[in-house]
C-alpha cells in the first residue's frame, strides 16, 4: 500500500489536482477527485492497490514468511539453527526447476513478440475462424499445451502475448464493436487461466501432481489415472459454458445460469456414474 500510495500521490500530481504533502490523510482525501464524488472507501482502497508495486510486496511478504517461519521453528525446538537453514537452503534448490521454466517461458513470450507471432496467426485466422469460437479453441490449446509441459505458469506465459492480440484483431476484423470484442477477449484471459491449470492438474510430468502422489503414498500413473476422468469431465463442462456465455454475449444473468447448470451436470455425473470407495 506504500507504494500504491506513493503512486497515486504522483497521479495527483500529474492531473494538477493536489501539491499537499505525500501523506497518508492527504492522499486518501484527494482520492476522492480522481475517483468522483461517490466514490466509497472500497473505490479508494481500490485505487491505491492497483497503484501498488505488486513486485516490492511479494519480495517482502516472501523475505518476512521466511524469516517468521524460521524463528517459529528454532524458538519452538523443531529444528535448531543449521537444521533450519539447511532446510531453507533445500527449499530454495527445488523452486529452481520453477524459476527456470519461467524464464525460459517469458523468454519464449519476448521470442513470439519479436517475431510479431500474434500478428501473423490474426491474419490467418481471421478469415477462417469465427471470433466467438475463439474462447474454445484457445481453451483446448491452453489444456493441451499445459499438459504437455507440466507447466501451467509456462502456458500463461507462451499464450498470453499470442492469444490476446490475436483476439481482438480477430474481432475487430470481423466488425465486432470494441463492447463486444472486449467481452471475447476478457473470456480468452479467463480460459488460458482455467485451461491452463486443468493441463497441470492432468499431467504426469506436472510438479504438483508429483508432490501430490508422493504426499498421499500412491503411485504416481494410478494417481494420475484417478485423477484425470474427475478433471476432464470438470473441463468438458467448463468447455460447453464457455461456448454458451461467448455465443450470448456473456454478462452477469447467462454466465450464472452457465456456472449453475454446470454445477447440476456435475452433480448428476458424479450420482450416475460414481462409485462408493470401499471401506
Amino acid at each position: 500500500l506504500e507504494t500504491g500510495m506513493q503512486s497515486t500521490w504522483t497521479q495527483l500530481l500529474e492531473t494538477g489536482i493536489s501539491s499537499g504533502s505525500m501523506s497518508w490523510s492527504k492522499v486518501w482525501q484527494e482520492c476522492v477527485q480522481l475517483e468522483g464524488a461517490s466514490s466509497s472507501g472500497f473505490r479508494k482502497v481500490g485505487l491505491l492497490i492497483g497503484n501498488s508495486n505488486s513486485y516490492t510486496a511479494l519480495l517482502w511478504a516472501s523475505l518476512s514468511g521466511l524469516v517468521v517461519a524460521l524463528l517459529m521453528s528454532i524458538s519452538s525446538r523443531i529444528m535448531n539453527l543449521f537444521t533450519a537453514m539447511d532446510t531453507m537452503m533445500r527449499g530454495f534448490k527445488s523452486l529452481l526447476p520453477a524459476v527456470l521454466i519461467l524464464g525460459l517461458a517469458w523468454s519464449l513470450a519476448q521470442t513470439t513478440e519479436e517475431l510479431h507471432t500474434a500478428t501473423y496467426l490474426s491474419s490467418v485466422v481471421e478469415g477462417n475462424l469465427n471470433a466467438f469460437v475463439m474462447p474454445m479453441v484457445v481453451f483446448v490449446l491452453a489444456a493441451l499445451i499445459s499438459f504437455s509441459t507440466g507447466s501451467s505458469w509456462s502456458t500463461m506465459a507462451i499464450l498470453y502475448p499470442i492469444a490476446i492480440p490475436t483476439a481482438w484483431a480477430v474481432c475487430q476484423a470481423q466488425g465486432l464493436d470494441d463492447g463486444h470484442s472486449l467481452e471475447i477477449v476478457l473470456n480468452v484471459i479467463s480460459v488460458v487461466l482455467a485451461a491452463s491449470v486443468l493441463g497441470d492438474h492432468c499431467s504426469p510430468i506436472s510438479d504438483t501432481t508429483i508432490l501430490s502422489s508422493l504426499a498421499s503414498g500412491c503411485n504416481h500413473i494410478e494417481h494420475v489415472r484417478t485423477q484425470m476422468p474427475y478433471a476432464l469431465t470438470v473441463g468438458a463442462v467448463s468447455l460447453a459454458a464457455t461456448g454458451i456465455s461467448a455465443y450470448s454475449g456473456g454478462g452477469w444473468l447467462v454466465s450464472g445460469l452457465c456456472i449453475i447448470t454446470g454445477l447440476v451436470i456435475l452433480y448428476l455425473v458424479v450420482a450416475a456414474v460414481g462409485k462408493k470407495a470401499a471401506p
